[in-house]
């Protein structure tokens, strides 16, 4: 409701009368609650379990958001709308509660959140955005929940709380002799003893008091914790209990991997404290890195006639069995059985067959213990190696990436330009079916697809333009397999409506595009299925090798024109994990792939379910994936998505094998392979939390490029992450020359010395962002880049200009044009604002470093005003008529994006931009 500004009191009444009524505290016939209103909208809020009612002109409207809420009756979990959880503070001290006796006994995650939405949330220790806040619950007993707004900091306090570790992974197997256990974890006292528990059949469980389902291995404390060499492998876990396990030989540990696991703390009389899971990463790498190094996993193909072989192997060291499912390409019906040997060795199980097995498709049927469902579970997965799949990934297919039928004539003549210097890059991002899925020059099927790239239309000749101005190198979004594309482009929608016919800012565009977001055919990319083979939605006939076939014609085509190919590679995450329909990797080994807290729940810091590439099969999947595109597709460079989120030594296996590629050996010289990626430092892993991060200023003299963001914050004025600098300028945006008139620019004279600040980041970039290069400052003095400031860290982080990528626009974040939309006053004539384009391209293409452009960016793309497209139709982001055109004021952005206002604003003031 609407209330005129002032001050009221109010109660809460029921069925229309006074004859049941609740006023402060929530009690019945209680007094008047007092509030003072500034005016305006107003909601109350009441809950008929406790009685308490609160307003919006008392405080925040708070909510638990997490993995319990389906237990309350949400419609599902981590939903911050949803009131079943709602907080209150009846006696307005500032502390709000909840409380509820209906959370099925377990462990789980949550979340405060303000004004029933995530974009005010708190986690662990009270920090904004933080961590996901863990607890454990009794069914049947009370749960209360004290969120103290000033602090944020949140209390829960359950009624005869399950075992400490209930329902948890919180013990860590690091190697055959060591289980590491938190010394924070039940009462950790001289007399505490612990048992290891195994159970093949997922038996385990505590009754009585004591366990049942399997017998008790005693693990002995180990004075003086973790070794040295361990706390340096697994720095988190440094303060640990360290408990040696005895009397096991090699074959015992790996038979106990292959089933329910759990540890158990007792106190000196025997009692227990805490029972939990184990996390065994750690474990399987001591027994089985060393011998998988050199597998390769997959399929092989060896011989030639009679003797010649398919050979297929997968890693599933914790498999209690695994079956190899064939089918004749194309085939229905039951599958041909073949058992699997295994190797105790490496943990790889083996199926090798006559070479009639070629381009057969399968699955691997692998039987394990999967933690997230407590069970042994019968998983028919592909193979995580797939190099060929059929449509929509459901099966992967056994062909040769040597053989002929794959390798187009196209693809094997045009050789790569020679680009002799890293710094010499000149890189263009685009979006594959961003580049042709409106261009009526290429035949209708093969809009959106690789073999686009292979025709003579306004795109190809529109690159090959840029390719004689000197752009060099083609850096394409991700087109390794991708979970959320359907890949039947018959099945894709796309919207009912004419979109053209609405207004720049027209609502009625953005519903109709949202409701076919997630059925149409564009994704950016970032979900990855199966890394190793291209995405079949780009292909004409993405079955088989067809696909691989069509991915190839593209790379010749780029390097026909001129251009070399860079990938986009996203190894920091997957789009699932546990069982769910469209994970892999854990339900092959799981709990091995992914990056784990201290609970046993998947990481998801990246967006979706973290990746720990620091264990040493996984780092082989990356690094095999690597070579495999950069071997046998002939790709010139690789571009890796939240790079920090990968570990130095990762960075470094991946070049270390690539300069192991030759010409003579692998048709490739591996060593021009070019690698960069986003250093960002954030998540669980930041500040080096469990490795040396591939970031910003660690990766100095590997020739590995971060993105520079002091460049282009300096450029833009402000920063992406940054919600509150919309329209602060900079040096590219009208800074202390064209005021925009707003506030947060300040007065002329501070418009000027922030600019002239900023000057110098621009100043710094063009030389390459070096740690050491000395420049005379705005202030006349002499500075070293590191002595630069730049948001309270050094400026300058490089040792060479080949380790930074100059960049002021990509696919994430506000198109450069966009941007000026949003900077520059609103009068600022269309001649200036392309003068404005050319001058912040320029900071980046007159740089001693790789310079980076959008597609597009050029000619003033547009994604009117949208952050982010990652998902749903692009036509808001397309480049109109195949950069014959400007792609502008198609309509309010994406919804549920915090500028959408703002966007929407400036879009009717100007509908010409």
């Amino acid at each position: 409701v609407d209330l005129p500004e002032g001050s009221y009191e109010y109660k809460v009444a029921t069925e229309k009368s006074w004859d049941e009524n609740y006023g402060a505290n929530g009690v019945a016939g209680g007094a008047n609650i007092a509030i003072t209103h500034p005016g305006g909208p107003i909601t109350f809020y009441f809950d008929p379990r406790t009685k308490l009612v609160q307003s919006t002109a008392e405080g925040p409207v708070v909510t638990l958001a997490g993995s319990f809420q389906s237990e309350l009756g949400c419609s599902g979990d981590w939903a911050p709308d949803c009131l079943r959880s709602l907080m209150l503070d009846g006696d307005r001290d500032g502390v709000y509660e909840f409380s509820t006796d209906r959370i099925a006994t377990g462990s789980y995650e949550l979340k405060v959140a303000h004004g029933l939405s995530w974009d005010e949330n708190y986690g662990a220790d009270g920090v904004r955005d933080g961590a996901n806040i863990t607890f454990s619950a009794t069914e049947g007993k009370s749960t209360v929940f004290r969120y103290d707004v000033a602090t944020h900091l949140l209390e829960v306090e359950v009624a005869d709380p399950p075992l400490a570790g209930t329902d948890e992974l919180r013990a860590h197997w690091i190697d055959a002799d060591t289980i590491a256990w938190p010394a924070r974890l039940g009462d950790v006292v001289d007399a505490t003893t612990w048992e290891l528990y195994g159970s093949a059949d997922a038996e385990l469980e505590v009754a009585d008091g004591d366990v049942s389902g399997g017998d008790p291995i005693a693990l002995a404390r180990v004075a003086g914790g973790l070794t040295a060499e361990q706390r340096e492998r697994f720095p988190a876990l440094a303060d640990f209990v360290a408990l040696r396990v005895g009397g096991l030989d090699r074959d015992a540990v790996a038979e106990l991997l292959r089933g329910q696991l759990r540890v158990a703390q007792r106190d000196g009389d025997g009692v227990l404290t805490a029972f939990t899971g184990v996390q065994i990463p750690g474990v399987l790498d001591d027994l089985y890195a060393g011998d998988v190094a050199d597998d390769a996993l997959g399929v092989t193909f060896s011989g030639s006639g009679k003797k010649a072989a398919v050979a297929f192997r997968v890693w599933a060291p914790t498999a209690q069995s695994a079956t190899l499912l064939t089918w004749n390409a194309g085939a229905t019906g039951d599958p041909v059985r073949h058992e699997a040997a295994f190797d105790a060795e490496s943990g790889t199980w083996r199926v090798t067959g006559a070479r009639d097995l070629a381009g057969d498709e399968y699955l691997w049927e692998v039987e394990v213990y999967a933690p997230t469902t407590d069970a042994v579970e019968t998983n028919t997965v592909t193979d995580p190696y797939s190099v060929a799949l059929t449509q929509n990934s459901t099966r992967s297919v056994a062909i040769d990436l040597h053989d002929k039928a794959w390798m187009p004539k196209q693809w094997q003549k045009a050789k790569a330009p020679v680009v002799k210097r890293a710094v010499d890059r000149a890189i263009y991002e685009l979006h594959i079916r961003d580049f042709s899925i409106t261009d009526e020059s290429v035949p209708e099927p093969e809009r959106g697809t690789y073999l686009a790239f292979t025709r003579d239309s306004a795109g190809t000749r529109q690159l090959k333009q840029l390719a004689k101005a000197g752009i060099n190198t083609v850096h394409l979004l991700p087109s390794f397999d991708i979970a959320t594309i359907e890949e039947d482009r018959s099945a894709q929608q796309e919207p009912d409506c004419d979109l053209a016919s609405f207004g720049p800012a027209s609502e009625e565009q953005q519903a109709c595009v949202e409701a076919v977001a997630d059925t149409d055919g564009f994704n950016w990319g970032y979900d990855p299925y199966h890394f190793t083979t291209p995405e079949g939605s780009y292909a004409v006939d993405p079955d088989g090798g067809a696909r691989v076939s069509e991915f190839r014609s593209m790379v010749g085509g780029l390097h026909g024109m001129g251009l070399q190919v860079v990938l986009d590679q996203v190894f920091n995450h997957t789009a699932q994990s546990g069982q769910g329909e469209k994970s892999v990797l854990d339900r092959v080994v799981p709990g091995y792939y992914h990056r784990l807290n201290a609970a046993g729940g998947v990481e998801t810091s990246t967006c979706c379910q973290n990746v720990a590439t620091e264990h040493a099969v996984a780092q082989k999947l990356m690094v095999d994936s690597v070579v495999t595109w950069a071997r046998d597709y002939k790709v010139d460079g690789f571009r890796f998505d939240l790079m920090g989120h990968h570990s130095k030594a990762n960075m470094l296996a991946v070049r270390a094998a690539l300069d192991e590629l030759t010409v003579k050996k692998d048709g490739v010289d591996g060593s021009k392979v070019y690698l960069y990626g986003e250093g960002w430092n954030f998540g669980e892993v930041a500040d080096n939390a469990l490795f040396e991060q591939a970031t910003q200023g660690q990766l100095g003299n590997t020739g590995i490029g971060t993105f520079n963001d002091r460049l282009r914050d300096a450029v833009h004025g402000g920063s992406p992450v940054d919600s509150g600098s919309t329209f602060r300028q900079g040096f590219g945006t009208g800074l202390g020359t064209d005021p925009n008139g707003d506030p947060i620019n300040g007065t002329t004279e501070e418009a000027l010395a922030d600019l002239a600040r900023q000057t110098d980041l621009v100043k710094l970039g063009l030389a390459g962002n070096l740690r050491d290069y000395e420049l005379t400052t705005a202030d006349g003095s002499v500075k070293k880049g590191s002595e630069l400031d730049y948001n309270g860290q050094p400026a300058g982080y490089a040792d060479e200009p080949d380790e930074i990528i100059n960049y002021v626009d990509a696919h994430d974040n506000e198109t450069l044009y966009d941007l000026s939309v949003l900077k520059l006053p609103v009068a600022t004539s269309m001649a200036d604002r392309v003068r404005m384009n050319t001058l912040s391209l320029a900071t980046v293409t007159l740089s001693q470093t790789p310079s980076f452009w959008h597609a597009g960016t050029e000619l003033l793309r547009s994604k009117s005003l949208a952050a982010g497209l990652s998902a749903g139709f692009s036509r808001s982001g397309r480049i109109t008529g195949h950069f014959s055109s400007l792609s502008a004021a198609r309509g309010s952005p994406e919804p549920n994006v915090d500028s959408c206002p703002v966007q929407s604003i400036r879009l009717n003031q100007s509908p010409e931009l």
